[in-house]
């Protein structure tokens, strides 16, 4: 599940399935690379997430793998486009 506000940005964009495997192929569909940490229990509780998400020179912070892709996907719907 990913949170409200999120998916109302990534329907904005066209994208309206919010369940993980659909997130992934949606963001896999647009960007050539990435890569999904899921955090150990200390560090966890340090930076308050679950999951890490490295895209390009960015890394977002989520508390699902769902919501991880969701980020990276919004991300990726919200760059400039490559020359």
């Amino acid at each position: 599940m990913i949170p409200e506000t999120l998916h109302i940005q990534l329907v904005h964009y066209g994208i309206t399935v919010t369940d993980e495997v659909a997130l992934r192929e949606a963001l896999e569909e647009r960007v050539e690379t990435y890569t999904l940490f899921k955090l150990a229990p200390w560090p966890a509780r340090r930076w308050k997430c679950r999951y890490r998400l490295m895209l390009r020179d960015d890394m977002y912070d989520a508390q699902s793998a769902a919501e991880a892709y969701a980020l990276g996907l919004l991300a990726a719907l919200t760059a400039p486009p490559s020359a």
